[in-house]
């Protein structure tokens, strides 16, 4: 991923550096158990450890394999050259390349998932701070875009905590989905290599040992675990919407913190745009445009094929390290986005007293009135504030129809603000707990 989307943490698990110390690891943890098994001299697993504190040469690397073609041969050919050709005999005993590659690649995934997962408790910890601070904080609810009745900014933000708090959950369940290792040697029978070795290295690199493998780890498991990172981004896109919604000029309830000195347009210097929230739109996209991909890498040849190889070794990086900047830029948003309350209670009222119309509807029904009567009495009234800009309780008030089944006061009852925010602590308890 380009630097401008990256955070040095996460590009660090993907550098070549990081991936050539896990091989190192697993070659040399798998050595350990070969020669606990007794078949390698014990002073030769020693001997690889020599090499714990070298930082390998990737363009020596690189220069062996543009001559061997393969990556895995081209690292052991280096690694033998600091350990030393007659110590170095026994590594990779009754191993395949793809014992060392896939389970490196998942040793990669779940110290990403680890990153992501700080990065969700970022989110939704702003999230949470952000609802209790609006819980009573009143707004117009839409649907369709349209007002339709009242809700409050404190449920909105708990309606998105609760969605990464899913989030959270399900990149947990990846992340263990992903956590396996192999040590099976080709095509998964363990025909020369003891299924103790496997269980051995994957206990050091902190994974489990795969149930079955073929010559490489099922890749269902991937694709579980790029899903997982797609469902999330598109999470982050629902906010981002809301705020691009929320920062409209017509609308402007809330708008991203604008920064001393910063510029919103190259030729209209009065522009405040959501430039955050749109490149989080950007970036959810960049996420799930991995998904089909490692879905389709479910499907292998047989035993073993390389058609998934390269797919992961873009997917990998990308998905990860994108999805980690949008986490930290979505929370750094939320924690500073400008709330405009007053501009919320003057949208709620803009058609004056329109969106109670439900509640209107419902009182005349009690009170003896048919549903579909009912439905036309109000939508009658309703139309008039559409139309001509009336309003609401006054045109009902004018109603014959509707006056001879409510009393005046009974209709003013119906415009009580707080009868739409009576259960927000319910809900609250139930997204925050008591």
């Amino acid at each position: 991923m380009i630097p401008r989307y990256s955070r040095p943490e996460m590009v660090a698990i993907w550098s070549p550096e990081t991936r050539f110390r896990i091989w190192f690891e697993i070659e040399a943890h798998a050595c350990d158990a070969q020669a606990a098994l007794g078949v390698i001299p014990k002073a030769n697993a020693e001997a690889v450890w020599r090499a714990k504190d070298v930082t390998f040469d990737t363009a020596r690397i690189d220069a062996i394999e543009a001559v061997t073609k393969h990556d895995v041969i081209a690292f052991l050919t280096h690694l033998a050259e600091h350990v030393g050709a007659d110590e170095a005999r026994f590594v990779h005993q009754g191993m395949t390349s793809s014992d060392v590659l896939d389970t490196a690649l998942n040793v990669q995934l779940t110290r990403a998932a680890d990153i992501l997962l700080a990065g969700l408790d970022r989110v939704l910890a702003a999230l949470k701070a952000r609802a209790h601070e609006h819980k009573d904080t009143v707004r117009i609810g839409r649907s369709h875009g349209i007002h339709a009745e009242p809700t409050t900014m404190g449920l909105t933000f708990a309606r998105f905590y609760a969605e990464m708090d899913r989030n959270r959950r399900r990149l947990l369940a990846a992340r263990e989905e992903v956590a396996t290792g192999a040590i099976s040697g080709a095509v998964g029978t363990f025909a020369n290599i003891d299924p103790a070795v496997e269980a051995h290295v994957c206990a050091m690199m902190g994974l489990t040992p795969e149930p079955i493998s073929t010559q490489v780890i099922p890749r269902d498991r991937h694709a579980m675990f790029f899903a997982t990172l797609g469902v999330i981004a598109s999470g982050i896109e629902n906010i981002a919407i809301e705020i691009r919604h929320m920062q409209r000029t017509e609308v402007l309830e809330a708008e991203e913190f604008f920064s001393p000195g910063q510029k919103g347009s190259s030729a209209m210097p009065h522009k405040r745009n959501p430039v955050l929230s749109e490149n989080l739109t950007g970036l959810a996209r960049l996420v799930r445009m991995a998904v089909v991909p490692a879905l389709e890498n479910v499907a292998l040849w047989h035993e073993r094929d390389i058609s998934h190889s390269s797919v992961e070794r873009a997917i990998g990086p990308d998905a990860t390290i994108t999805l980690d900047f949008a986490l930290h830029r979505l929370a750094g948003l939320v924690e500073k986005l400008v709330i405009y309350p007053e501009t919320m209670l003057k949208n709620l009222n803009k058609f004056k007293g329109l969106v109670m119309s439900q509640r209107v509807l419902l009182a005349l029904t009690q009170a003896g009135v048919s549903r579909e009567d009912a439905y036309r009495l109000v939508q009658r009234c309703a139309m008039k504030v559409w139309e001509a800009g009336a309003d609401f309780q006054t045109e009902l008030l004018a109603d014959p129809e509707v006056t001879a089944a409510l009393t005046p006061a009974g209709i003013a009852e119906k415009f009580d603000l707080g009868y739409h925010t009576r259960h927000v602590d319910t809900i609250f308890a139930r997204v925050f707990g008591a």
